[in-house]
C-alpha cells in the first residue's frame, strides 16, 4: 500500500520517546511526574452547575463558529485584557488552539508565493502543530533558535532574504513554551515591521497569557491595533486550557482581520468539529470572569518564588516571566532524565525532545523541562530532589 511522505521528516513524537527512554527503568522512589504541562489547579465552581442547567444543549449540533453570546464575551475579554477592539467578524471559536493553529494554516497558506514554494517560520523549540501544519500544506519548515542569546525569541529578521521572500507564515509563541519568555512591545513591533516587508502572516500562540509573574504579557492584537497594521496581518490564538484550568473542554478561539476569519470559518464548515452548545455557555463564563483567573495565578507566583529559592543558585538558571515551566540547563537532558528517573523517581522532560536537529544542533539538548503544575508541596519536592541529584 502507498502511504504518504509529507509527515516522514517531523520530528519524533515527544511522548513515545519519554517512554521509550524511561519506562523500561525503575524508578528511584516515589514518582513525582514534571513533564507534561496538564493544569491541575481547581476548575471554575461554576463549570459544574452551567453544565446541568443546559445539559439538554447536547441534543443539538452547536454554532459553528461560536454562539453570539460567547463571541461578545471574548470581545470584552480581548478589550478588557489588551484594550483590543473586535466584532464578530474577528472571532471563531475553536475547539482548543491545537486546532485553531493546525487548521489556520491550511485555510490561509497560499500553495506558492512569489512563483516558489512557500515558506512557514517556527521556532525551535516549538509546539508540534507547527510543524505538522506546514507539512500539511506543503511548505518549508524553516525552524529558527530560540536560546539564551536571543531571550529565548526567535530572530526571524536574521534569516536570509531568500527565505523571508517566500515566508507565508511565522508561528510565534508569547509567553515561550517552555522558557517563559515575554514579547515585548519593541519585539511585536519589529516583527510585525518585517511582516509588511515580506508580506507574511503573524500565528500568535499566546495561550500562556494569563499565567506570568508580575508583568502582563503584551499581545500580538494589541499591537497590531497600536500600530495600525493591517488587521490580516496578525492572528492570535488564545484558550482556556491554562488560563482558565480547563485543559479538557477544549475551548479557545483565533482573532484575526474579517477575511482571514472568514476562510477559516469556511475551513470549519468543511472539516471542523465545534466546540458542543453546553460547553460554549461554560466558556462565556469563564472570559468574563477574573477571580478564578487570579487565584490561580497567584498559585503559580507561589511557585515561581519556590523555584527561585531553590534553584536559584544554579549557574544558568533562567527565572520565568511567565508560563508554568521552568527550562533547566544541565550537560544533557536524556542523561539528567535518566539519572533523575533511577535516582529519585523525579520524571522530567529532556528539551531535544522539544526540538529539531538542525545542521547537527539542537537548541534544546543541553536542557531538561519541568512543569509546576502539582501541588505546591509536590512541586518543592520535587524542585529539591532536582537539585540535589543534578546540582548538589
Amino acid at each position: 500500500m502507498t502511504y504518504p511522505k509529507r509527515f516522514s521528516a517531523l520530528p519524533a513524537p515527544t511522548w513515545p520517546r519519554l517512554r521509550a527512554l524511561l519506562d523500561h527503568r525503575p524508578a528511584g522512589g516515589d514518582v513525582i511526574d514534571m513533564t507534561i504541562g496538564t493544569p491541575k489547579h481547581d476548575m471554575p465552581e461554576f463549570v459544574g452547575p452551567i453544565i446541568a442547567d443546559n445539559i439538554g444543549g447536547f441534543r443539538g449540533y452547536p454554532d459553528n463558529n461560536g454562539m453570539p453570546a460567547l463571541l461578545d464575551a471574548i470581545a470584552l475579554w480581548l478589550d478588557r485584557r489588551f484594550d483590543a477592539k473586535v466584532g464578530p467578524e474577528n472571532l471563531m471559536v475553536l475547539n482548543g488552539t491545537r486546532e485553531g493553529l493546525y487548521n489556520a494554516a491550511i485555510a490561509l497558506n497560499p500553495e506558492e508565493k512569489n512563483g516558489e514554494a512557500p515558506v512557514i517560520l517556527l521556532p525551535n523549540p516549538f509546539y508540534t502543530s507547527y510543524p505538522s501544519a506546514a507539512a500539511s500544506v506543503g511548505a518549508q519548515s524553516v525552524f529558527v533558535p530560540a536560546t539564551p542569546e536571543n531571550g529565548y525569541l526567535p530572530d526571524f529578521a536574521s534569516l536570509p532574504d531568500d527565505i523571508l521572500r517566500r515566508t507565508t507564515i511565522a508561528y510565534v509563541g508569547s509567553p515561550t513554551n517552555p522558557h517563559g519568555a515575554m514579547a515585548d512591545a519593541a519585539y511585536w513591533g519589529d516583527l510585525i515591521a518585517l511582516a509588511d516587508k515580506y508580506d507574511f502572516k503573524i500565528f500568535a500562540d499566546e495561550c500562556y497569557s494569563e499565567i506570568y509573574r508580575d508583568t502582563p504579557p503584551t499581545g500580538a492584537l494589541e499591537m497590531a491595533q497600536r500600530l495600525g497594521a493591517d488587521p490580516e496581518r496578525v492572528l492570535v490564538f488564545h484558550s482556556l486550557s491554562k488560563r482558565s484550568n480547563l485543559a479538557g473542554l477544549r475551548s479557545g478561539f483565533v482573532a484575526s482581520g474579517p477575511e482571514n476569519i472568514a476562510r477559516i470559518r469556511r475551513m470549519r464548515a468543511y472539516s471542523g468539529s465545534p466546540v458542543p452548545g453546553p460547553l460554549q455557555i461554560v466558556s462565556a463564563a469563564a472570559w468574563l470572569d477574573e477571580t478564578h483567573v487570579e487565584q490561580s495565578r497567584a498559585l503559580y507566583q507561589q511557585k515561581y518564588s519556590i523555584a527561585d529559592k531553590i534553584m536559584g543558585q544554579v549557574p544558568g538558571y533562567m527565572s520565568p516571566q511567565a508560563g508554568f515551566f521552568l527550562w533547566l540547563p544541565v550537560d544533557d537532558g536524556e542523561a539528567a532524565a535518566v539519572k533523575l528517573w533511577e535516582a529519585t523517581g523525579v520524571k522530567t522532560l529532556p528539551g531535544a525532545y522539544l526540538c529539531k536537529d538542525v545542521d547537527g544542533a539542537n537548541p534544546g539538548q543541553g536542557f531538561i523541562r519541568v512543569a509546576l503544575v502539582a501541588p505546591t508541596q509536590e512541586v518543592q519536592r520535587g524542585l529539591t530532589q532536582i537539585r540535589d541529584c543534578l546540582y548538589g
